[in-house]
């Protein structure tokens, strides 16, 4: 079994106003088909959506069966967004120590530490969440290098300057960006390497719109402007060295899902606003500085 020296984390910090209250209360209830029924394929259980052109065989042959060649190939999209963020972080070794903010279940933080080896950190408000990702870790057999707490994002109990990379997967809109790219530009060591996956709105089209309101209310997040991602990052000495628009690689996640038996209704609203352009997929990768 693989062992670790690194100084616990101080004791668990909860929310830190009403609104973070409400998201702790909001994770530790939900429990969506969408959100479990995926995870249980190969044990990574994600709580981010998926890229990719998908495979429209699934949706022929017997209808027996079908709902489960869907869901199989949902889950392989959502693990290709979770890969194509892996693939930014940089030159990883099995020595350095890495951050998954937001981590959900923690399906992306034991995809890092089985392709670098390293020591990975995740920290969410949900209870629930952080309880569920520890019990995986141990299953696993990696809860020496893989560790779950309930921390606040905005003040992890990290070290400073300790960390060769960080993300946020899906959940950056449940903070101000500013004060989230601040904690982060803390944790990393100069040149390390921060990405985040998320939806945001397009400031072209003016307001968010009415799929942008939808979205936020569904998931009781507040959905941020493009612009206000590279504006906080710059301000926390973060420097965008890659930028892609993964807007069309989303949508076949999002027409496959509306088909599914697992499809929860907002579906309409992520397919409305990527096709309007009033939301947009973005990863931005930026380098400590």
């Amino acid at each position: 079994m693989t062992t670790s020296t690194r100084a616990p984390i101080p004791a668990p910090a909860g929310p830190a106003t009403a609104y973070q209250g409400d998201i702790a209360r909001y994770w530790n209830n939900e429990e969506r088909p969408v959100n479990l029924r995926l995870g249980e394929i190969d044990g990574l259980f994600h709580h981010h959506y998926g890229i990719g052109e998908a495979d429209q065989t699934v949706l022929a042959g017997p209808e027996d069966g079908r709902e489960q060649r869907i869901i199989n190939e949902l889950h392989r999209l959502e693990s290709a967004q979770a890969n194509l963020l892996l693939d930014h972080l940089g030159d990883i070794t099995p020595q350095d120590r890495l951050l998954d903010a937001g981590c959900g279940r923690g399906g992306t933080s034991v995809m890092a530490h089985q392709r670098f080896g390293c020591d990975v950190t995740g920290v969410s408000l949900s209870t629930k969440q952080v309880d569920f990702a520890n019990h995986r870790a141990t299953e696993l057999g990696i809860q020496d290098l893989v560790r779950y707490r309930v921390r606040n994002m905005l003040d992890t109990g990290l070290d400073t300057g300790t960390l060769a990379a960080s993300w946020n997967n899906e959940s950056s809109m449940y903070v101000d960006l500013g004060d989230l790219f601040a904690e982060h530009s803390r944790l990393l060591r100069h040149g390390g390497r921060y990405v985040v996956i998320t939806g945001c709105y397009n400031e072209v089209y003016g307001q968010p719109s009415k799929p942008v309101s939808l979205i936020n209310a569904e998931y009781e997040r507040n959905c941020h402007g493009r612009r206000e991602y590279f504006s906080a990052l710059a301000a926390n000495r973060l420097i965008p060295a890659y930028v892609q628009d993964l807007t069309p690689l989303a949508i076949p996640y999002w027409e496959l899902r509306a088909q599914a038996g697992v499809a929860t209704g907002i579906e309409d609203a992520f397919l409305n606003g990527y096709k309007d352009g009033s939301f947009q997929y973005l990863l931005i990768a930026a380098d400590r500085v």
